[in-house]
């Protein structure tokens, strides 16, 4: 199936082709194993069952993208950080896993992006998977340009897909036939695991049952906020991130007995200064954080035990 998508990438989209080859060659995988890795939402075919809580929040003169990121447990080790240069484009310094070339994070122009995953059928070989579609959105130098060609290209599966720089966020809610658009309200804009609004024939499986208590509890917190007038920083976002209403299917989720899957990593990206500190585990608890900066990357730093830093790649455990 991952062969089905390469006619499309090798005509309009060979850097990443190449950049697939060359890290096929340098870890000894199968290229085809590779691109399998980057267009693995499109193979699971809307069997995925991930649950993530994303917003991009215009406040106090921050420009705010965040969110939880929530998958086995299992798949932790996994996660690496990826800071990559190119000729020409922005610096990308984003949060992925072990093979898979375009995740979340931010880039050197100020362009952020997060993922929310949807559990719907429905996959076009004609149109740019997810996660090259996260790096593709990486690549640009500004929301807008982010948001035109990621609608000129299509996206070949189902997800919401946010994109933010210092204008503010725009939400990309995702079927493999259309995308339908979610500009900012008041300044912001959030998204869980289910479709907002209508695509067609194609429904999704709301497979989550706890989707649509996290977007009404995000948005319930951001009015807290709002109502108290208090000043908006890291620490505020930190806490909504951390919030455990409705445990363990909370925004800030826990594993059960009957299941693995919990908040692998909250992230909070201040896109007016290009910066992002990611925090490790469920966000109430982690001790382990990482700063992501594109544009120095002297200033990255990284602390908890076992963690071994290199400039390029970094593996998180």
């Amino acid at each position: 199936m991952a062969s089905e998508f390469l006619p499309k990438l090798y005509r309009e989209w060979p850097d990443l082709i190449e950049e697939m080859k060359g890290l096929a060659q340098g870890s000894g995988v199968e290229f085809l194993a590779i691109v399998a890795l980057n267009v693995r939402t499109e193979i699971a075919y809307g069997t995925l069952s991930d649950g993530c809580t994303a917003l991009s929040w215009n406040v106090g003169g921050m420009n705010i993208l965040a969110q939880n990121w929530d998958w086995q447990r299992e798949q932790d080790e996994n996660l690496i950080s990826l800071f990559i240069r190119q000729e020409g484009k922005p610096t990308i310094h984003m949060i992925t896993e072990a093979g898979i070339i375009g995740k979340i994070g931010l880039n050197s122009a100020g362009v952020g992006v997060c993922l929310n995953a949807i559990r719907a059928p429905g996959v076009d070989y004609v149109r740019l998977p997810v996660h090259l579609a996260l790096r593709v959105a990486l690549e640009t130098s500004s929301k807008l340009e982010a948001v035109r060609t990621l609608e000129q290209a299509g996206i070949a599966s189902a997800c919401n897909i946010i994109v933010a720089d210092v204008i503010g966020g725009t939400g990309l809610e995702c079927s493999s036939s259309d995308i339908v658009t979610m500009p900012m309200v008041d300044g912001k804009v959030a998204h869980t695991n289910h479709f907002l609004f209508q695509h067609g024939e194609i429904k999704d499986k709301l497979e989550l049952l706890d989707s649509p208590f996290r977007l009404e509890r995000i948005q319930e917190l951001i009015a807290e906020v709002e109502r108290s007038n208090t000043s908006v920083g890291y620490s505020t976002i930190l806490e909504i991130l951390s919030d455990e209403k409705n445990l363990p299917a909370a925004i800030s989720r826990a594993e059960t007995e009957d299941s693995s899957i919990a908040t692998l990593f909250s992230i909070t990206m201040d896109l007016r200064n290009k910066m992002a500190l990611v925090r490790f585990g469920r966000p109430s608890t982690s001790k382990k954080t990482l700063v992501l900066d594109p544009c120095k990357d002297t200033r990255v730093s990284i602390h908890g035990e076992n963690s071994k830093l290199t400039m390029q790649l970094e593996r998180l455990n």
